[in-house]
């Protein structure tokens, strides 16, 4: 299954509030910035900030002065 496709996964499991299924997924590719970047939304859902500041840097991304899972998740949904 290619990234762009696993991806469309994570963000549909982020669309209904499955965080959890969205982070078995996403932890596993800790090099790619989008997977890093939905590994942060993850966390933003999950309400662990610290952890989701620490995957917006691993990602290159500024993260939210007000953190929005869905802004988030829409946003990451543009950019594939």
């Amino acid at each position: 299954m290619g990234a762009s496709r696993v991806l469309r996964s994570v963000l549909a499991h982020l669309e209904r509030g499955d965080w959890q299924a969205a982070h078995e997924i996403v932890q596993k590719d800790e090099e790619s910035a989008l997977y890093c970047w939905a590994h942060g939304i993850v966390h933003i859902m999950e309400g662990d900030l610290p952890n989701a500041r620490y995957w917006y840097r691993q990602a290159k991304r500024p993260f939210p002065g007000t953190p929005s899972a869905p802004v988030e998740i829409a946003a990451l949904k543009s950019a594939l």
